[in-house]
């Protein structure tokens, strides 16, 4: 559905896109995901036709864009500030588009009403827009961009106003009605957990260039680089020194862990020239209480802070051997005991866990 081909983008001697080279499948869930000036935002805003680009191409549906006005191309938008009109109502807000669309007063209302009852506002029609919550005015930007029926619809960060526990729910009202409706979905969001629920592949951008484009589970799993590691969720790093590597296996000898051998799968990125290290996430680990077995490797290690979050419990603890603290994660399950700052514990890891960083 989109095909960037070698886009480049300029603000006078800034960089903005640096060669951006991709495709967006059609009836996908798609996220850019990256920080603050990173060029998502942009590279969104030049498939909508708002910013053009300096050179390269961005093709929409098999069309190249260069010279089609935003208001020609197949696309809508949500914007962060959902841009609702406060002297409308919500169905005037929602029809707005098919102003110039020559419909009959009863066909526009049937697909005012239909545009909101896909977004679970059936009955709000004739509410004043100024009295909707945040929820209901991001539902009814939904439904107005909707309505007009483009290819793609663009979502540039439009769940950031929102407090955690609305946002958790628009996420997966999101999901459900990109399902529905089976466009293609774009989003921009900053927010890893966000990208990680919601998104079919995630392009994670740094500096105006995709670091890595890949599913969720891959990103999570098997990073590319120590930036999108560190970048996607959190990611313990310890040293390590490869000592051996030959018929697709590694040997490495890591800090607090000893010796290991990965596959080469587990080692997905290029040489970075930084010197190596394995990651692995905190979940990986698991802290062996009284009468417990490793079921793989077993490390020592003391506690030295306790975090508790209800449901889980987030443990820093210094392996026997490290420099730095790595983090554990534990499901508080019923009458599991949170250990206190200080105490020594076993650590049972495995090799299959570890991500090789050089």
């Amino acid at each position: 559905m989109i095909a960037f081909q070698d886009v480049h983008k300029y603000y006078g001697d800034y960089h903005a896109l640096r060669g951006i080279t991709a495709t967006i499948r059609a009836g996908e869930f798609f996220s850019l995901l990256g920080p603050s000036g990173c060029g998502k935002t942009t590279l969104l805003r030049t498939i909508a036709g708002f910013e053009g680009i300096s050179s390269g191409a961005v093709m929409i549906d098999g069309k190249n864009m260069a010279g089609v006005p935003a208001n020609k191309r197949p696309t809508n938008m949500v914007f962060q500030s959902y841009a609702i009109f406060p002297h409308l109502t919500v169905a005037e807000n929602v029809g707005f588009g098919l102003r110039r669309a020559g419909l009959s007063k009863d066909e526009m209302a049937k697909r005012v009403g239909d545009a909101l009852e896909m977004v679970g506002l059936a009955g709000y029609g004739a509410r004043a827009a100024h009295a909707l919550s945040g929820g209901q005015r991001q539902r009814v930007a939904l439904a107005r961009a909707l309505i007009l029926k483009p290819k793609v619809l663009l979502l540039d960060e439009p769940l950031s106003a929102l407090d955690k526990k609305m946002r958790e729910q628009m996420q997966v009202e999101l999901i459900r009605l990109q399902r529905q409706v089976g466009i293609t979905f774009i989003l921009v969001t900053h927010d890893q957990e966000e990208a990680l629920v919601m998104s079919d592949r995630i392009a994670v951008m740094f500096e105006g260039e995709i670091a890595q484009l890949a599913d969720p589970e891959t990103l999570y799993r098997r990073p590319s680089s120590r930036r999108v590691a560190d970048f996607i969720g959190t990611m313990n790093f310890l040293p390590a020194k490869i000592l051996s590597e030959a018929g697709g296996k590694i040997e490495v000898e890591a800090e607090g862990f000893g010796r290991a051998t990965v596959e080469a799968d587990q080692a997905p990125g290029a040489a970075s020239g930084d010197g190596a290290a394995v990651g692995f996430r905190p979940e990986t680990l698991t802290i062996l209480f009284e009468g417990q077995q490793a079921t793989d490797r077993e490390a020592t290690a003391v506690i030295e802070e306790v975090v508790y979050f209800g449901d889980m419990t987030y443990y820093d603890v210094r392996l026997d051997g490290a420099k730095t603290s790595t983090r554990i994660s534990m499901r508080n399950v019923f009458g599991r005991p949170v250990l206190e700052i200080g105490a020594k514990t076993r650590i049972s890891w495995s090799p299959g866990a570890l991500v090789l960083f050089r």
